[in-house]
């Protein structure tokens, strides 16, 4: 395999996860700068960096899904990763240029689906990983309604008789804490979609096992996550 068309590979990879940090990086900051608790450069900052914190907490099982369970590894080429790769970032520029707030996340496993099937068929779908990411594709949402939904009515029935100055000193230190959670979890998650394309990459090139891929990537485990984690990071800030 060509070494200079893994690196590649890898490269457009990294520059995704740049761009998904980039792109969503609005969702993490938006109540801390709206309400004025940290200025926009400080939020990115903050963001950014439990987007890299990450890393050493929340693990690799997305991305193993990403990696071996949603296609089957036989079909995947470099050129399968980097058609992906390139429809997924096609589609975050034109939603970021029309100011639409859509998921990174599933534009990469739309992407990587249709060039795998274009090149093999539909037969390398495995159906089994493509039903819980398309339930949770309409789950998520309505989760979020409810436990906000939740949440307040908590919020107002504990705080119904406190001083409304007290109540306002401890939000804004509140908020602090749950924009750094957002990002904790947005790197957490968004960060191990590419390290999923990144380690099938390097299985394609001969790199990983089968074995590796589906466990621990051998000798790439942690320069995967930190590059991973880096690239989202930098796009966030």
């Amino acid at each position: 395999m060509d070494t200079s068309l893994l690196i590649i590979t890898i490269l457009i990879a990294l520059s995704f996860d740049f761009l998904n940090g980039f792109h969503d990086a609005a969702n993490s900051i938006a109540t801390v700068v709206s309400t004025r608790v940290l200025s926009p450069k400080l939020a990115v900052v903050w963001a950014a960096f439990f987007n890299f914190v990450a890393a050493f907490f929340l693990g690799t099982a997305v991305a193993k899904t990403i990696g071996h369970g949603m296609i089957e590894v036989s079909a995947i080429t470099q050129y399968v990763v980097i058609s992906g790769l390139m429809g997924a970032i096609a589609w975050d520029l034109l939603t970021w240029w029309w100011g639409l707030p859509t998921s990174s996340s599933h534009a990469l496993i739309g992407g990587y689906a249709g060039a795998a099937i274009m090149r093999s068929g539909f037969g390398v779908i495995i159906p089994g990983g493509w039903s819980k990411t398309v339930l949770f594709i309409f789950v998520s949402p309505m989760m979020g309604l409810l436990l906000g939904f939740s949440f307040m009515v908590a919020v107002f029935w504990l705080l119904r008789n406190k001083a409304p100055q007290r109540i306002d000193a401890w939000f804004r230190k509140l908020q602090l804490v749950s924009a750094a959670a957002y990002s904790i979890g947005h790197g957490g998650n968004d960060a191990q979609k590419t390290m999923g394309i990144v380690a099938t990459a390097l299985y394609s090139a001969n790199y990983l096992t089968r074995s590796e891929l589906a466990t621990n990537w051998g000798r790439f485990h942690w320069p995967i996550i930190l590059a991973a984690h880096a690239s989202i990071a930098l796009g966030t800030y």
